[in-house]
């Protein structure tokens, strides 16, 4: 910045901005159809986002175990269920399968529309074989293997079959070149098991030179000729479309063929979850919050608050466009994470201007401030952000569903908040400090703060803490004593009835959520009921927790009397449906959670040299989880998916603030003198982060309450946890973390005095 000019200053800042501009055209309108941009010239507006099943709708199938099968087990329903999920997540991430009562499969893909591709995907059996072909009307003796016969097709024959899909261990669709041609083509890249490869071995030594063909659901999909015997346990399937069909038959194979067979019953478009004006709302929340966030940073910081205002809105750009650009599903729990890198965004761009006006306090010139002002906040912002991103690595690779989708967003989004905020957020500053902006007055001054003696308050905050831990406690076990519950479980965690109904009209989407849904919740007195309609037919599907007769008799009469609801015997059929979130995704996201915690302990222990600052942060953090559970308890919030996105959010957001703290003790602790009283480095730590504490706390809980106002009643049931856990994560970090680290070090300061 040293030859930057006034004009170039303004040069610049002029670009930045119609940069931002074309960004948010993008966002609009979406890319141009030019050849180069490669994947991005795919990109739509940002209407065009996948949305899930809860925010747009989507596509869902039901199937039946077939009478085929005889004798079957709920274990092997159980494995069908799994690898139909599995087979689907190539669609989205977020795509779930449920068992509808005794013997029903139902399979929901949000934010699809092609029935038949999904079908086509669905109804495959999964089976390969890797064959050579027996001579027709020859008399051979296969000794200890199987035959397979096709009798349809340019491959009529008998084939001997020397290893199936059971023996594979890995397969992936990938793009490769072509040795020959050297072209780039789509591929299936197989890895063999230990006993896969020696079969493999043997079938290419003995038939070395000879044509071999790989077969899956009864089709020829590969007819390659042996040139050498491979003996190394990999393989390739060529002849791939494209990329996305390699991907699909990849899956497939890993999957295998299912336990049971199955009879398709439906295959339905169904509307979106929540409403249609769901997501616009929540989108018109998250302009106001955003838009009220920059006002507020204006009038702390100044002209910083421009570069705030330029990162903040450029960050939502970009995290719109990556999203578009990779077809990432974007459902409720996903939003969770835009707003949790809208928070850590805001966060990074206080602590910066927090030390600019510091510098300034201590007599440096604001060319320097803004320096040293990046330069001193950048461990804390990049710490920060890699606790949490590992976190979100971990959810990535353990996590399922909305839990995955979850940590997709939110790992994009801290990259992306990052950027914004050291370098579009530098950038800004210095462009507006050459274009005249280079005095103190355009930047404020930080008033010296008189520390707050936070330590000798201890035992207090503890027994606060204390008391809500055990008021959460109390309400489990009175919940439980009433024969309910500990928590209020939605249908996704303890499964429910699913209702179909037909009615006489056809139902409008707006009215079903905002009015027949409410008033459904009010006669039965239950919450989180979820409708879903046919597109095609009308039916609408209602889906509640378990309904007794008497209940399901009120619900009859209440849409037949005010709804014009069919009166007829064979409408108004409940099935019983399991949760959603099956046992092996609650299990996964627990395992996730416990893993990223330990990954974050860790990476803090290696970064601050010293185990026990990573054991308080691990301390506050399992502190501020339980409290909001205890809330859960307490208020009988609904418990469902957006529970997990709900604590998952407060992990992030508790570490961050807490690391800020930390960072600030660990840079004065360097400097204190002999002389100096550990007690008082803490306290005068933590007083001088407050304004940042409650600061990023505060923009953060403006953000969540838009969207809490003005969402529907589903997200109100998660956006309200979620500002508790925000309260919970800024008192935790401000008045317990500097105290649990100042008790595991006080003997050890006391003893050098």
């Amino acid at each position: 910045m040293k030859k930057m000019t006034k004009t170039k200053g303004i040069v610049y800042f002029v670009v930045s901005a119609l940069i931002i501009v074309l960004l948010g055209l993008l966002v609009v309108n979406g890319t141009p159809n030019w050849k180069w941009l490669g994947k991005w010239k795919q990109s739509g507006n940002a209407g065009n986002i996948k949305l899930g099943l809860d925010l747009e709708g989507g596509v869902s199938v039901t199937y039946k175990v077939s009478e085929d099968n005889g004798k079957w087990t709920e274990q092997n329903l159980a494995d069908t269920r799994s690898k139909l999920e599995q087979r689907i997540h190539d669609f989205s991430n977020e795509a779930t399968a449920y068992k509808e009562g005794e013997d029903r499969i139902t399979v929901e893909i949000p934010g699809e529309t092609d029935i038949q591709s999904v079908l086509d995907r669905l109804g495959a059996t999964g089976e390969l074989y890797f064959c050579t072909k027996l001579a027709d009307g020859a008399n051979v003796e296969v000794e200890g293997h199987e035959t397979i016969s096709l009798e349809e097709g340019a491959y009529v024959g008998t084939y001997e079959v020397w290893l199936t899909g059971e023996e594979v261990a890995d397969a992936q669709g990938v793009m490769d070149t072509n040795e020959k041609t050297k072209a780039s083509e789509a591929i299936v890249s197989l890895k063999f098991s230990e006993a896969g490869r020696e079969a493999f071995a043997n079938m290419t030594t003995a038939h070395n030179g000879d044509q071999t063909f790989i077969i899956y659901d009864k089709d020829v999909i590969s007819a390659p000729t042996v040139q050498n015997a491979i003996t190394n346990g990999e393989a390739r399937i060529t002849g791939m479309s494209d990329l996305e069909e390699a991907k699909a038959l990849a899956t497939g194979i890993r999957n295998g063929a299912l336990d049971l067979k199955l009879e398709r019953i439906s295959s339905k478009v169904v509307s979106a979850q929540l409403g249609s004006d769901a997501l616009a709302k929540s989108v018109k929340a998250g302009i106001i919050g955003i838009l009220l966030i920059i006002l507020f940073l204006l009038c702390v910081y100044r002209i910083p608050g421009i570069a705030a205002g330029f990162a903040l809105i450029s960050y939502t750009e970009l995290i719109m466009l990556v999203l578009n650009a990779y077809d990432i599903t974007l459902t409720l729990p996903g939003i969770a994470g835009i707003i949790l890198g809208i928070g850590m965004a805001v966060d990074a761009n206080v602590i910066i201007y927090a030390r600019i006006r510091e510098e300034i306090a201590k007599g440096k010139t604001v060319k320097s401030a803004i320096k040293l002002g990046f330069e001193k906040a950048t461990s804390a912002i990049v710490d920060g952000n890699i606790t949490t991103f590992i976190a979100a690595l971990i959810l990535i690779w353990r996590g399922s569903g909305s839990v995955r989708g979850f940590g997709q967003t939110l790992a994009i989004g801290i990259v992306i908040s990052m950027f914004t905020a050291l370098v579009v957020s530098r950038g800004i500053v210095w462009f507006l400090y050459y274009m005249g902006f280079d005095t103190e007055k355009f930047y404020g001054k930080e008033e010296e703060k008189k520390p707050i003696d936070f330590i000798s308050k201890r035992f207090i905050c503890f027994a606060v803490s204390a008391a809500c831990a055990v008021a959460g406690v109390a309400a489990m076990g009175i919940n439980s004593g009433a024969g309910k519950d500990a928590f209020y479980f939605s249908i996704e965690f303890a499964g429910g009835t699913s209702t179909a109904v037909e009615f006489n009209s056809k139902v409008d989407v707006d009215k079903l959520n905002k009015e027949i849904v409410p008033a459904i919740e009010k006669e039965l007195g239950i919450s989180g009921v979820q409708s879903q309609i046919d597109r095609e037919t009308g039916l609408v599907t209602f889906k509640t927790a378990a309904l007794d007769e008497e209940k399901t008799q009120k619900l009859r009469d209440l849409l037949v009397k005010s709804y014009d609801a069919k009166d007829a015997e064979d409408n108004f059929l409940p099935e019983f449906i399991s949760g959603t979130v099956s046992k092996e995704m609650r299990t996964n996201a627990v395992l996730a959670t416990i893993v990223a915690t330990i990954c974050m302990l860790i990476y803090i222990w290696f970064r601050f040299k010293d185990i026990r600052f990573a054991g308080s942060a691990v301390l506050a953090l399992i502190h501020d989880v339980f409290l909001v559970v205890a809330f859960y308890a307490i208020s009988r919030t609904l418990v469902g998916t957006n529970f997990i996105a709900c604590l998952l959010t407060l992990v992030g957001y508790s570490i961050n603030a807490t690391i800020v703290i930390f960072d600030r003790i660990r840079e004065n602790k360097a400097v204190m003198k002999r002389t100096d009283d550990i007690k008082d480095i803490v306290n005068m730590s933590i007083t001088q982060t407050l304004t940042r504490s409650i600061y990023t706390s505060l923009t953060t809980f403006v953000m969540v309450f838009m969207i809490y106002i003005m969402g529907v009643s589903s997200i109100q049931d998660f956006t309200l946890p979620l500002m508790v856990g925000i309260i919970v994560g800024g008192y935790s970090s401000v008045f317990l973390t500097g105290s649990i680290w100042y008790m595991f070090v006080a003997k050890k300061y006391a003893a050098k005095k």
